[in-house]
């Protein structure tokens, strides 16, 4: 079907949170709950919930592989989660996590500011980060048609009066996130 693509799957994971004897309001005896996970995915920035192995202790910021192949500490992917499911400590992780994803894929993002393209006639994907408006939008355009940017501090060194790019891709990334976002950029789903 033409304009659905398919969803994207996260390969590594973060763990925001930890939960050795499941979900606290569960209605079901100590014995019968099960651990669970809850963590952000590397590329798409899914939020899931997931089931470790038995025996196996995590802790936020521990990194996860939960792709196709054999999996060391993940027994299965619950699936999908809501961020009003989030607990308290994995909601005060998330803001870090994603700081930290990009900043360590900080190429990605600026590729994404040398890439962007018009969403339509009148709207650009430049104009949908926080506070960049037609004119930064323009700036860009021209500097990256002279030479593509390196990194953040080429991209604000280039373009005057910019709001520094990182913040704004980490603010994106969370309104996306947060469901308050028409058109994603970088979170799937």
């Amino acid at each position: 079907m033409e304009g659905i693509r398919p969803r994207s799957k996260e390969e590594y994971v973060i763990v925001l949170d930890y939960l050795p004897n499941g979900y606290p309001f569960e209605n079901k005896p100590g014995h019968r709950k099960t651990p669970i996970v809850q963590a952000i995915g590397k590329d798409y920035f899914s939020l899931l919930e997931l089931v470790p192995k038995k025996d196996v202790f995590l802790q936020p910021l521990d990194e996860l592989y939960i792709g196709e192949g054999k999996r060391d500490k993940i027994h299965h992917i619950i699936g999908r989660l809501d961020l009003n499911k989030l607990t308290g400590t994995a909601k005060n992780e998330l803001q870090f996590v994603i700081q930290n994803l990009v900043e360590k894929n900080e190429k990605k993002f600026v590729d994404f500011f040398n890439n962007a393209q018009p969403l339509t006639t009148r709207m650009h994907q430049l104009e949908l980060l926080p506070g960049l408006g037609k004119r930064h939008m323009w700036e860009i355009i021209e500097e990256r048609n002279k030479e593509p940017f390196k990194s953040f501090d080429d991209l604000k060194k280039r373009v005057k009066l910019l709001p520094d790019p990182k913040k704004a891709i980490i603010k994106r990334i969370l309104s996306e996130i947060n469901g308050l976002e028409k058109h994603r950029l970088f979170v799937d789903v």
